[in-house]
C-alpha cells in the first residue's frame, strides 16, 4: 500500500523539489488510452496521481475537464469502473498515492459504506469529494478511515480562518488548495498574493498543501514550487492526453524538471 499523502509530499520536498501531482480523467479518451497516460505520468516522475471520475453535472471543472468527462461518460466510465481503473494501476506496479477525485452524488447513490469499502479494496490512498462541505464530512471521513483511506478537504481564497481550523482538525493528512476563484482550466500567470495565502493556509491547518487550478505551464509550476508542497496540473495534461501518451509524458517530464527548488 502507498504512503500517506503528507509523507509523499514531505518526502519529495526533502529531496529538493515540490511534488508533481498530475490529474487525469479515467476513461478519456478511452479506458486503455487513459491507462497509458496514467502510467506515462507515473514513469515521468509523478509523486501523487489524481484520478478524476467523470460526472454529468460538474461544478468545479472547467471546459477542458468537462469535455473529457463527457467523452469518458460516453464510453461508459462510472465510479465503479474508475475504482477498477485504480486497481489495474496497482496491479501494474503503481505504488505512489492515488487520489480518487469525485462528486458526492455518485457516492450517495452507491452508499457511503460501500464506497469506502470499494476504495479500500482497490488501493485508493485518498478521495477528494468536490462538493462535500467539511462541516458535513464526518460520517464519510469515518467510513473511509476504517478502510485506511484519507478524505482530502478543500480550501480556497474565500475559506475563512474558522473553516481552516476545522480543516486542520480533520483526519486527512493533506489539503487541496484551490489557488483561484472559479473553475479549473489553463490560465496565464498565478493568482495574486498566492505565496502569502499558501503560507497562511498551511499555518492555520498545520498540513501540507497540494495547490491546483490554473497551473499549466513550466513557468507557473516553477514559480509555485517554492511555496506549494505539491503542484497539481490537470487541464494541460488532459489536453495532451487527447493526443497520446507520448505527449503526456513529454509535458510531465518538463513539469517535473520545473519543480526543482
Amino acid at each position: 500500500m502507498s504512503v500517506s499523502l503528507a509523507r509523499a509530499l514531505h518526502g519529495r520536498r526533502a529531496f529538493g523539489r515540490a511534488a508533481f501531482v498530475p490529474f487525469l480523467v479515467a476513461g478519456d479518451p478511452s479506458y486503455e488510452a487513459s491507462l497509458r497516460a496514467a502510467r506515462a505520468v507515473v514513469k515521468a516522475g509523478a509523486d501523487i496521481l489524481e484520478v478524476g471520475v467523470p460526472f454529468s453535472d460538474p461544478v468545479a471543472d472547467g471546459p477542458v475537464i468537462q469535455a473529457a468527462g463527457q467523452r469518458a461518460l460516453a464510453k461508459g466510465m462510472t465510479l465503479k469502473k474508475a475504482a477498477a481503473f485504480v486497481k489495474e494501476l496497482r496491479k501494474g506496479g503503481v505504488t505512489i498515492p492515488v487520489v480518487l477525485f469525485t462528486y458526492l452524488n455518485p457516492i450517495l447513490r452507491m452508499g457511503t459504506k460501500k464506497f469506502a469499502k470499494m476504495c479500500g479494496a482497490c488501493g485508493v490512498t485518498a478521495t477528494l469529494i468536490v462538493d462535500l462541505p467539511i462541516e458535513e464530512s464526518t460520517a464519510t471521513e469515518t467510513e473511509l478511515a476504517r478502510r485506511g483511506v484519507e478524505l482530502v478537504p478543500l480550501a480556497s481564497p474565500t475559506t475563512t480562518d474558522q473553516r481552516l481550523s476545522r480543516i486542520g482538525r480533520a483526519s486527512g493528512t493533506a489539503v487541496y488548495y484551490v489557488s483561484r476563484e472559479g473553475v479549473t482550466g489553463v490560465r496565464k500567470g498565478l493568482a495574486p498574493n498566492l505565496a502569502q495565502r499558501i503560507a497562511h493556509v498551511k499555518k492555520m491547518t498545520g498540513k501540507p498543501l497540494m495547490v491546483g487550478f490554473g497551473v499549466a505551464e513550466r513557468s507557473q509550476a516553477k514559480a509555485l514550487a517554492p511555496y506549494a508542497d505539491g503542484v497539481v496540473v490537470g487541464s494541460a495534461l488532459v489536453l495532451a492526453g487527447a493526443k497520446g501518451a507520448g505527449d503526456v509524458s513529454r509535458l510531465a517530464k518538463r513539469l517535473v524538471a520545473a519543480l526543482e527548488i
